[in-house]
């Protein structure tokens, strides 16, 4: 006998017990997902002042908050997301759809002449629960993430980017170890057992 499907009631319930939403809510950051960030940061340091920082799919903002209270506020961070976000120190915000030539090109006119030291990317499709049609989705974000590299991305600059392990992943991971002097795939505490969420770190990027 099939277990009957969980209600958003349960859902609810669920992230009320969840440690780093109770955790976020208490040190007053904007979304558990920004554990993930700090944990990947601590490991790989990828941080420091002076920095121009490209954040895709920043909605609600915890990813640009950890980054801009790390560095005191001495970090430029250009922001994107389709949803709207409330503003924080350092930060330069577009809302649009990353997918649209013309968010990218307002993108790229916030940057001018600058290049980023470090693009991260949390973007993620809304998930519809049908694998064949959400992969597909989520690696095409990712793909436009890896692509803007080439675009915005300083010599030596590394790059953050969310990832769901299944088809296209793996030939996502070899397309960056040849754009990357060093790629790793991490899974930080933060990110729930059972999803197939990771996330691939690359350092020292080569134009």
């Amino acid at each position: 006998m099939s277990k009957p499907r969980r209600s958003s009631g349960s859902w609810r319930e669920r992230q009320e017990r969840d440690p780093f939403v109770v955790r976020a809510r208490n040190e007053g950051w904007r979304s558990r997902a920004v554990y993930k960030l700090e944990q990947i940061d601590r490991k790989e340091r990828l941080l420091r002042p002076g920095m121009v920082v490209v954040d895709l799919g920043a909605a609600p903002g915890s990813w640009s908050q950890y980054v801009t209270e790390t560095l005191r506020g001495r970090v430029r961070i250009i922001a994107l997301d389709i949803l709207e976000m409330d503003a924080l120190p350092s930060v330069e915000f577009i809302q649009g759809d990353f997918r649209e030539d013309e968010v990218l090109q307002e993108l790229e006119a916030a940057l001018g002449d600058e290049r980023a030291d470090l693009v991260i990317s949390d973007m993620a499709p809304n998930i519809s629960g049908n694998k064949s049609v959400d992969q597909p989705r989520s690696m095409y974000l990712a793909e436009l993430a890896l692509d803007l590299c080439e675009r915005a991305l300083k010599k030596g600059g590394d790059f953050v980017c969310k990832l769901f392990q299944g088809e296209g992943s793996d030939a996502f991971i070899a397309a960056a170890k040849q754009r990357f002097g060093r790629v790793r795939v991490m899974k930080p505490e933060a990110s729930r057992p059972g999803s197939r969420e990771v996330y691939l770190v690359a350092r020292n990027y080569r134009l």
